[in-house]
């Protein structure tokens, strides 16, 4: 079950090089469209993709529940994409979501300026001083993206197992090398220690879904740890009651269920 995720700078070829990969590999191709229309599935409407997709959010953005549910539903489609294994997925963090799953090969694509500037002068027919530009965009919101959700540096190379220089390596030569990587590197037992990961955190996922969506409780800064046949639960409660009542809606999804979740009487106050 090898996950093969492609963090790319705009014209770095990212998306031409996925393409040839999975079909290279047999692999499910999860790309901006696809995983789009799942999180639209989930009742996401377009305009909140706009606001968080690959982007900063703004100030009043980054503080609206929009934000919250936009984490929460981009984090169950790439998990559930990721759910039967041999999968390339295409940006959205996908390479922060599946850091510590067995099995996951980070790439990193980027070129020389010089090479994006042709490439994006000829994709949009535009002079280079407005190439420049849209690069320029296109960087800024793609960390911005990975800071504010992930706290990560979007082109640090120690988050990648792999980089690549598109201005250099064509996309048939950075598919050949990858699909040695993954030949070389993720064994049998590795994907299924993968494979037990991913079906954790669709777990976690699910109780967290279940507590937040179908039983509404105003839980803050909710997280759901499934490990060793266990899950716990981490957050802020206003109240005792509160805390108790989220450990009882938790075991009807999951019998196995901890609770850290910590009592603050005076939280609403603070915010």
């Amino acid at each position: 079950m090898a996950i093969i995720t492609i963090s790319r700078e705009l014209a770095a070829l990212g998306d031409e090089i996925a393409q040839e990969l999975s079909k290279l590999l047999g692999y499910t191709l999860a790309n901006k469209k696809s995983i789009e229309e799942k999180i639209k599935s989930y009742g996401i409407a377009d305009q909140q993709l706009q606001k968080y997709d690959e982007r900063k959010p703004s100030f009043f953005a980054s503080l609206s529940q929009d934000r919250d549910d936009y984490v929460h539903y981009l984090k169950t489609a790439l998990l559930n994409e990721a759910a039967s294994g041999n999968v390339v997925i295409v940006g959205r963090g996908a390479g922060e979501i599946f850091r510590a799953v067995p099995g996951v090969l980070s790439v990193y694509l980027g070129a020389q300026l010089a090479a994006r500037i042709a490439r994006v002068k000829s994709y949009f027919h535009c002079d280079e001083k407005r190439a420049k530009q849209i690069l320029e965009q296109s960087d800024q919101d793609r960390s911005g993206f990975h800071k504010f959700f992930f706290d990560s540096d979007w082109k640090d190379p120690d988050n990648y197992h792999l980089a690549f220089n598109t201005g250099a390596l064509s996309p048939r030569i950075s598919c050949m090398l990858i699909k040695t990587v993954v030949a070389e590197s993720i064994s049998a037992e590795t994907e299924a220690h993968g494979a037990t990961r991913i079906q954790e955190l669709i777990l976690g996922q699910r109780i967290k879904h279940h507590l937040l969506y179908d039983k509404m409780l105003p839980l803050h800064f909710l997280e759901v740890v499934v490990a060793q046949g266990q899950a716990t639960l981490y957050g802020v409660a206003n109240s005792a009651p509160l805390a108790d009542t989220a450990f009882i809606a938790a075991n009807e999804i999951y019998g196995s269920i901890r609770s850290e979740i910590q009592v603050v009487h005076e939280y609403n106050a603070i915010l």
